[in-house]
């Protein structure tokens, strides 16, 4: 009898190449996703006279370094050269790119998505840690560096070791208020950033189920904050109707049979995982993080912790994250006073997001500046149809255009030193949004709830209050 698989062996199997003596296997790469960070790599394959092999399976998307104002006229030398080399390599190789000017552009993790590029049963490929966010669709899809890019570019493979599989699988429904990034904090609190290490996880259960397309996706891209390289959810009727009609998607006879392909995206039922963990929905509630590491998260009625109660091996962390971030042990993360916020990210700057962020904000004044970047042009395009920009405009917070912004700080959006940020975004490291910079990652309903008060603040009582 053949041995059963989980999905993430499915796809394995798929794509492997060959396989060597050390087990190191090499890969076919159905998508190769480049951006202004992948000019390394291009200079590698430049340096040997090398083509790129397959232009037709790459797409270069200006995201990191992309302007959210002002991007006929950019004015930092810097950006403009990086923004400027991505596009002198799409053209000498004849790649697709997502410029500026492009009504579809916004960053790599979205575009691809909405575009139908990202499709179940693909291996896909970027030089960013958070391409496991294409795993929501059921796709192998994990990030890799300029060397990797430099490979992929030139022979549209790559090596990879085969990791273990862990299961999470969530049951159950959430409470109003609580949302896909809340489950992403609640599990890597509860087994830390290492604890999917060497490991892809596949998230299942009928509370993964009840999810969006967009919650997948957020779910899937928070998976490498908890040391896995991949994360993915087994493709269903949800994701046939998300993909079905994008640009890029199958039509016709050709979506029969990727249909009938993806139904059998699923790991068996008895399919063995190395690791399996199981979260009961109703254990999740509203999670903030509290100091400079996705793991250092908490329940946002949860007091702060004493690094003293804590094992040997975090407690030094803590008190250095406390001292970094200015808090107290012991007294409650609710109540903190924040400076700004931001909304926006591969993480949660989707429309579902701003949707969710603009219900909290309605009616209301903020107590604090912030700034609203929706993650692509096509989804700033809808909220102005739905008319969310101006809930956000009207509440007083800034709406800007597309790219990562000041989740990675590259293109001059930036938190003050010592200034406390309310953020949607998906790492809290230090300096990450600027040098001195306390950021707490939260959903973007929880930071609108934050902008509102000015501290940080439980959403389900604004949500209470509005609904009583």
């Amino acid at each position: 009898m053949s041995r059963r698989q989980t999905l993430f062996g499915k796809l394995w199997a798929a794509h492997e190449i060959l396989r060597r003596e050390d087990g190191v296997s090499l890969l076919w790469v159905d998508r190769h996703l480049v951006h202004e960070g992948s000019h390394h790599a291009f200079a590698k394959i430049a340096a040997r006279g090398l083509p790129i092999v397959a232009p037709d399976n790459t797409v270069a998307v200006v995201d990191h370094y992309a302007p959210t104002r002002g991007r006929s006229n950019i004015i930092d030398p810097q950006i403009a050269r990086m923004i400027d080399t991505l596009r002198q390599n799409a053209e000498k190789h004849e790649l697709r790119i997502f410029d500026l000017d492009d009504p579809t552009q916004g960053i790599v993790h979205v575009v691809g998505p909405e575009q139908g590029i990202t499709l179940p049963g693909l291996l896909i490929n970027c030089g960013d840690s958070h391409t496991s966010t294409h795993g929501a669709f059921g796709a192998l899809a994990f990030g890799i560096g300029a060397t990797e890019v430099a490979h992929v570019l030139a022979t549209q493979t790559i090596w990879q070791k085969k990791p273990k599989v862990m299961r999470i699988t969530i049951d159950g429904e959430l409470e109003a208020g609580v949302t896909a990034k809340d489950i992403a904090l609640h599990w890597i609190a509860r087994l830390g950033t290492g604890g999917a290490q060497g490991h892809a996880i596949e998230y299942a259960g009928s509370t993964v189920r009840a999810l969006t397309m967009e919650g997948r996706m957020t779910l899937c891209n928070l998976s490498i904050e908890g040391g896995a390289r991949f994360g993915m959810v087994a493709p269903d009727e949800t994701t046939k109707a998300y993909v079905k009609g994008r640009p890029y998607a199958p039509v016709a006879d050709e979506w029969d049979a990727a249909e009938k392909a993806w139904d059998a995206l699923s790991s068996d039922a008895d399919a063995a995982f190395d690791i399996d963990i199981h979260i009961d929905a109703a254990d999740i509630a509203p999670t903030v993080t509290w100091g400079t590491s996705p793991e250092q998260a908490l329940p946002i009625d949860a007091p702060l912790p004493d690094p003293a109660m804590l094992s040997p091996q975090k407690s030094d962390l803590a008190s250095e994250a406390l001292e970094y971030m200015g808090l107290t042990r012991g007294k409650s993360l609710a109540g903190t006073a924040i400076d700004q916020v931001f909304i926006g990210s591969c993480t949660n700057g989707r429309i579902e997001d701003l949707r969710a962020a603009a219900a909290v904000l309605a009616g209301h004044r903020v107590k604090v500046p912030g700034l609203v970047s929706p993650g692509s042009q096509l989804i700033k395009a809808q909220a102005e149809k739905e008319g969310l920009d101006k809930v956000f405009t009207d509440a007083g917070l800034e709406w800007a255009d597309s790219g990562c912004s000041m989740c990675v700080g590259m293109n001059g959006d930036l938190v003050g030193n010592a200034k406390r940020c309310a953020s949607s975004t998906n790492r809290n490291f230090k300096g990450r949004q600027g040098r001195g910079a306390r950021t707490h990652l939260m959903s973007p309903a929880m930071v609108a709830a934050a902008a509102i008060t000015g501290e940080i603040t439980d959403v389900r009582m604004l949500l209470r209050d509005r609904d009583s």
